[in-house]
C-alpha cells in the first residue's frame, strides 16, 4: 500500500515523475513510458476549458503529465488491454484525478459509444509504431503496445475525426518512416497536418521520432519547426531536452 491506499499487484512498482509530486505505477516486466510520451506532452497546446482523449493511453502517462502541467478540465483515456486500464486507473486515483481524468477500458474504435461524436477539443495518441507485419515481441503486453495488433493507424485516425470538434486538434508522435501513411491518412480524413518536428537521437544521425499536429478540417499549410535533438556531442541530454523534462507548465492553445 502507499499513503493514497491504493493496491499494487505482483511486479508493480510506484515511480516518481518528479512533477509537482506526481507518481506513476508501471510493471516492472511490462512496457513503461518512453522519451516519446515526455516529448508529446509537451508539445501539446491545451486551454484550462478543453476536454480531449488519449488513444491508447497505456500506463496513463500522457494524461497525468497534461493533468499536472496544466488546469485542463478533463481528459479520456482509452486502453484496451484490461490489466494495463486497471493499472492507469489505480494511477490516477494515486494522484488524486480522478474528477480530471477518465479511464475507459474499450476498443478505441468505440469510442463513441463513450463520448459523444464531434465533441471533442483535443486528440492525443503515442500508437503501436510497427506493423502487424514486422518482427514481433514475444511479451503480449509489449507486442500489442508496439505493433498494430489491436488497432491500426488508420483505426487512430478515424476514431480522432469521429471525436474530434471542427479545428479541433489531434496530437501524435511517430516514426518517420510512416509519414506517407501519416499524411495519407490525413487528407483522407480530412485531418490537415499544420506542425511537424522532427526528433534527431543527435546531431548526423537520422530522426527517429516525428511530432505531429493536425488540425480537423484545417486549411493545406504545413510548417515544418526546428529538430529537436536528444543529445549533444558528448552523448549528454541537450539543453532543450533537459528543459523539457523539469519544464512545470505547457502552453496553452
Amino acid at each position: 500500500m502507499n499513503e493514497r491506499q491504493i493496491p499494487l499487484l505482483e511486479n508493480e512498482r510506484i515511480d516518481d515523475l518528479n512533477l509537482k509530486g506526481l507518481k506513476i505505477i508501471q510493471q516492472t516486466n511490462g512496457f513503461c513510458f518512453g522519451m516519446d510520451a515526455v516529448l508529446l506532452s509537451n508539445f501539446i497546446k491545451v486551454r484550462p476549458n478543453f476536454v480531449g482523449a488519449d488513444l491508447g493511453t497505456g500506463t496513463g502517462i500522457i494524461p497525468i503529465l497534461i493533468l499536472g502541467k496544466s488546469n485542463l478540465k478533463k481528459i479520456y483515456a482509452f486502453e484496451i488491454q484490461e490489466e494495463v486500464a486497471d493499472m492507469a486507473q489505480r494511477s490516477v486515483l494515486l494522484n488524486g484525478l480522478e474528477d480530471r481524468a477518465t479511464v475507459i477500458c474499450s476498443d478505441l474504435k468505440l469510442a463513441n459509444r463513450h463520448i459523444e461524436k464531434c465533441s471533442l477539443d483535443f486528440v492525443v495518441s503515442n500508437p503501436p509504431y510497427m506493423k502487424t507485419d514486422g518482427l514481433q515481441n514475444l511479451n503480449e503486453k509489449k507486442k500489442i503496445s508496439r505493433h498494430e495488433v489491436k488497432c491500426s493507424l488508420e483505426d487512430i485516425f478515424v476514431t480522432a475525426e469521429n471525436l474530434l470538434k471542427v479545428s479541433g486538434v489531434f496530437y501524435m508522435v511517430h516514426r518517420p518512416n510512416r509519414l506517407c501513411d501519416i499524411f495519407e491518412l490525413c487528407r483522407k480524413y480530412r485531418l490537415e497536418p499544420k506542425e511537424m518536428r522532427m526528433v534527431y537521437p543527435y546531431v548526423g544521425k537520422a530522426p527517429n521520432l516525428v511530432l505531429l499536429k493536425i488540425v480537423k478540417h484545417g486549411k493545406p499549410d504545413l510548417k515544418l519547426l526546428e529538430p529537436l535533438y536528444v543529445y549533444d556531442e558528448n552523448r549528454l541530454f541537450t539543453k532543450e531536452i533537459e528543459m523539457i523534462y523539469s519544464k512545470l507548465t505547457i502552453e496553452e492553445n
